[in-house]
């Protein structure tokens, strides 16, 4: 529930619209959003409507905790409400991660605005039917919307501030993806003389937005897990029962048969290099600590001609990640991006 909670609200934000510059931004008093911030400031008071928390500060604008409960109920609607059954703890971290995804948006619409990027009328046409079909037609549509009390003008100016992102960050991608035959060689090369998939069970604490402190604490868990699974703790369940990755846990941890260049480069490093039926040391990535034990590994044994185009299909779609990932990084620190959190 509580990942589920998280999920939804960083996703709604990142289909939100980013009109507010968020500096001299206030709750109206007696309208919905102020009634959550006021419920939510119960159990963290920064979260009170009357007051300017600021989460995120960058050179042109900063986030406060006000424009994120805004936004979460401009996006959300009623479920916004959801956020109320949460303990203080998660609570910061949903605000937080939060925080960071408008901020991300506001910057990557800059961006895309400098880029003089732009959206076809037909491209936003065809997102709009999409959004119609899976509700189940254009009036169940809006009826959904009014249901859940979201602005029908709003989520149109979401879908069209997304797409205009997404079309960026295509440039970007497309412009990071040269493969040449040398590369395909290399990896062919690679992975029929050392190994082409790995299979791992793993174990993450987060710390993405997490303050040095936290940090400090989620060190120190994901030390006391390793300990445990050296001494011979079932892996699997240690997974199901700590880790924070939702799309492992309920699985033991599992990843079975990833390739190279799927996974950020510690943690595939860490899978094709400890030893098969080993655990690893701590790993650190950008998503926080792991620590993973190798199920199992495969070598590649198809000929070249046969693999040429899936290895071409794989590294272009690792490098287009990556340029979009460095990309992203370059324009925050180029901001000035900076998380205080709460």
């Amino acid at each position: 529930m509580k990942h589920l909670l998280t999920l939804m609200l960083v996703c709604s934000l990142a289909l939100a619209g980013c009109a507010k510059k968020g500096g001299d931004f206030t709750i109206q008093e007696g309208t919905p959003a102020y009634v959550l911030a006021k419920n939510l400031a119960a159990t963290v008071p920064a979260l009170d409507p009357a007051k300017k928390t600021i989460l995120v500060e960058t050179k042109g604008f900063i986030v406060t905790a006000a424009e994120v409960i805004q936004a979460a109920r401009e996006n959300l609607g009623t479920r916004s409400d959801q956020l109320k059954s949460v303990d203080a703890e998660q609570l910061k971290k949903i605000i937080d991660q939060a925080a960071t995804s408008l901020a991300e948006r506001k910057i990557l619409l800059a961006a895309a605005a400098a880029a003089k990027t732009a959206v076809p009328p037909e491209e936003f046409e065809s997102a709009l039917q999409s959004e119609y079909a899976r509700a189940g037609g254009e009036q169940a549509f809006l009826e959904a919307l009014k249901g859940s009390e979201i602005s029908v003008d709003h989520v149109k100016k979401s879908i069209q501030e997304t797409l205009l992102i997404n079309k960026f960050l295509s440039g970007v991608a497309e412009g990071g993806a040269g493969i040449t035959e040398a590369d395909l060689r290399k990896a062919y090369e690679q992975e029929s003389s050392g190994d082409k998939t790995a299979s791992v069970r793993h174990i993450l604490i987060l710390t993405q937005g997490k303050t040095d402190a936290e940090k400090a604490v989620a060190r120190t868990k994901i030390e006391d897990l390793l300990a445990q699974a050296k001494a011979g703790a079932d892996f699997a369940e240690l997974a199901k029962q700590h880790s924070e990755d939702p799309g492992s846990k309920e699985n033991g941890g599992l990843y079975e048969n990833f390739p190279r260049g799927q996974m950020v480069k510690p943690f595939e490093d860490a899978a094709f290099s400890v030893p098969v039926g080993e655990i690893s040391g701590v790993v650190e990535t950008s998503f926080g600590y792991h620590i993973l034990k190798i199920v199992d590994r495969q070598k590649e044994t198809r000929p070249f001609e046969e693999v040429k185009a899936e290895l071409e299909s794989r590294l272009m779609q690792g490098r287009k990640g990556t340029a979009v990932q460095d990309r992203i990084q370059g324009l925050k620190n180029k901001a000035g991006f900076k998380l205080i959190g709460l």
